[in-house]
């Protein structure tokens, strides 16, 4: 294993920074992308910037990727960068499809252009199912997105499945539902949920405002998730996965969990907010998880529960500073 060398875009994201670790246990020289801007956001990487290459590139922008991918000759590209909030890609609909759809293929390019043995792994999304047509949803099932970003990941999933068919390149697309942590962004629900659970409980917070309870996802460990990524990689032939624990619950659930975990009842503080209620809501994501148990060998680790108290354990440690 040693010597392998892996570019990843999107490196200061939760998976990003959860990957770096995996491939850097594995004895990979790890190289991540970031955007260059005014003030550099590397907090999720910190305990790892003397491990890790940070080169500065942008999806927009293909010059910058060619040079990424001529430069560190990656035997292993992990494509992770994304416009990824679902809510801002009713806002930024356009920039959502130059990043999150477009993105793709240029990154694509490059590697077939500078380092066409390279393996490609393409983060594709639960939300190019929306409005489901089956329950659980497999690696079959039809697309049916319900927003700019849902619509933006099923053209980079076709483009990344076209580069394997008709460039011979080693090309997968990972169908990850959603996948949490203690690094997920703020803005994100689960994230806000046991941030302000943690909030309430140290008198910081009075309230939490939601949109939809009703909504169920199928959550999971981002930390186990990126371990499918590498798997996907390892294989002899390129193929699509879906990643999931194959269980669903509701954010009604996720709250009752979070705020037991701080020793609260949600009942008292939690208020429903038509603001945030979406415009077109995608009302039941749940993965079968069947073929990656099967053809990877991979299974979840980390339960719901213990998911949502690892959550909110690190909320608490972090706002206890």
């Amino acid at each position: 294993m040693a010597g392998k060398k892996a570019l990843i875009t999107g490196l200061t994201g939760q998976d990003g920074s959860y990957l770096a670790e995996l491939l850097l246990e594995k004895g990979y020289e790890v190289y991540g992308m970031v955007r260059r801007a005014s003030v550099e956001r590397l907090d999720r990487v910190e305990h790892l910037k003397d491990r890790i290459t940070v080169i500065h590139g942008d999806l927009t922008d293909q010059s910058s990727l060619d040079l990424a991918i001529s430069s560190v000759q990656p035997d292993e590209v992990y494509n992770l960068a994304a416009q990824s909030f679902v809510p801002t890609s009713w806002n930024q609909p356009i920039l959502t499809g130059e990043v999150t759809g477009l993105g793709v293929t240029k990154m694509l390019e490059a590697v077939r252009r500078f380092k066409p043995d390279a393996r490609f792994y393409q983060a594709s999304s639960s939300e190019m199912f929306g409005k489901v047509m089956e329950v659980p949803q497999t690696e079959k099932t039809p697309f049916y997105p319900r927003s700019p970003y849902g619509v933006a990941k099923v053209y980079g999933h076709y483009i990344t499945l076209n580069y394997r068919e008709s460039y011979n390149i080693y090309a997968c697309s990972g169908i990850l539902f959603n996948h949490e942590s203690p690094r997920r962004g703020l803005e994100f629900v689960t994230r806000k949920i046991t941030h302000t659970a943690a909030k309430i409980k140290l008198g910081m917070a009075k309230e939490l405002r939601l949109g939809n309870l009703d909504a169920k996802r199928d959550w999971g460990f981002a930390g186990d998730y990126v371990e499918a990524m590498w798997l996907m990689l390892q294989q002899d032939k390129p193929d699509d996965f879906v990643v999931a624990t194959g269980e669903t619950h509701s954010v009604r659930e996720f709250v009752e969990l979070a705020f037991g975990a701080a020793g609260l009842d949600w009942k008292k503080y939690v208020v429903t907010d038509p603001k945030f209620f979406r415009p077109a809501e995608v009302e039941l994501l749940i993965g079968s998880p069947k073929k990656a148990e099967e053809k990877l060998g991979w299974k979840p680790k980390v339960s719901f529960q213990g998911l949502v108290e690892m959550m909110v354990e690190g909320d608490m440690k972090l706002l206890g500073r």
